[in-house]
């Protein structure tokens, strides 16, 4: 599905009664004929997004000149130190901060211990930041990305914001929808139906 066939439905979205904040737009895609009980049915995707349209909140596990960096570059640093002192009342805390995670390393082992019964159900466990790497290179490779995960099989994607152009939300939409067809066993076929809507408007059907 190109952007051009997407545009019109987006056009009728974006005509919702106005609200006193800007209202995120969601593309809705329910699957079917998938059995995600099945590994291989399973979608974790990271889309790259072709019209970036929020910075997303991203938090830094690391130390030294990885610290240094990601501070610099506008993300949270989370010092290793704390990990080994923390409770589960300011964990849960930690990761609902954040959207995305970065960490070093040869840190993931301390994390996953630390972290990973409450980083591994939200889907947040860190992308390894590897030796020598730059780290701002990877944090702004996380800004542009919409992560895709099926909990179910009802995908909700966060395309745009209303406050954007319909073209610029059709082609983040296109995007995530062939990235979710190209991962599916039987490609469109085990797509059902396809919706969108704002935070609050009437949902809209696509397909």
């Amino acid at each position: 599905m190109e952007a051009e066939e997407i545009v019109e439905t987006v056009e009728k979205v974006l005509k919702s009664k106005e609200r006193g904040f800007v209202e995120s737009v969601d593309l809705c895609i329910n699957l079917k004929g998938v059995d995600l009980k099945q590994p291989k049915s399973r979608i974790n995707v990271d889309v790259t997004l072709p019209k970036k349209f929020k910075k997303p909140k991203i938090g830094v596990f690391g130390s030294g000149e990885i610290a240094l960096k990601a501070k610099e570059a506008g993300a949270g640093v989370i010092d290793p130190e704390e990990l080994k002192t923390m409770d589960k009342k300011k964990a849960r805390e930690l990761v609902n901060e954040y959207d995305y995670f970065l960490a070093d390393v040869s840190l993931m082992a301390l994390i996953g211990k630390s972290l990973g019964t409450i980083l591994g159900p939200k889907g947040k466990m860190p992308d390894p930041i590897p030796p020598g790497a730059d780290p701002v290179q990877l944090l702004t490779r996380l800004e542009k990305i919409a992560r895709v995960k099926s909990k179910t099989t009802t995908l909700w994607v966060n395309i745009g914001r209303k406050d954007m152009d319909a073209k610029d939300i059709a082609e983040n939409g296109a995007a995530v929808i062939k990235a979710i067809e190209s991962r599916l066993e039987r490609g469109w076929q085990n797509i059902g139906s396809i919706y969108m809507k704002t935070t609050m408007g009437n949902t809209v059907k696509l397909v």
